[in-house]
């Protein structure tokens, strides 16, 4: 990885940090401009953004999902439902252990 996206990749995680941050002391807009400016970074460095942040991204309004909050999430057979409350859902798989 070249010396620029290393930089991107360190700036990407910080701008998630201060999204995550924002959303839980309850400023939405400010997590928003912080999802936007992570993807836009990540958009022209040919990044992907972390799945850890990813799975916490509403795809379609870029909210910051904080469970209870803005979001809902649910299980439903060998999947996870979660749902922003703009109406959009993602499904991500998860393994049953039983």
């Amino acid at each position: 990885m070249s010396d620029d996206a290393t930089i991107a990749a360190e700036r990407i995680e910080v701008l998630a940090e201060q999204a995550r941050e924002a959303a839980r002391t309850d400023h939405p807009d400010r997590a928003r401009e912080c999802v936007r400016r992570a993807r836009r970074v990540a958009e022209r460095h040919r990044l992907s953004l972390p799945a850890s942040f990813e799975r916490f991204v509403c795809d379609r309004c870029d909210a910051y999902l904080c469970p209870g909050r803005n979001a809902r999430v649910r299980t439903q057979s060998g999947h996870v439902v979660v749902t922003c409350e703009c109406g959009s859902q993602a499904r991500y798989p998860y393994a049953d252990s039983q």
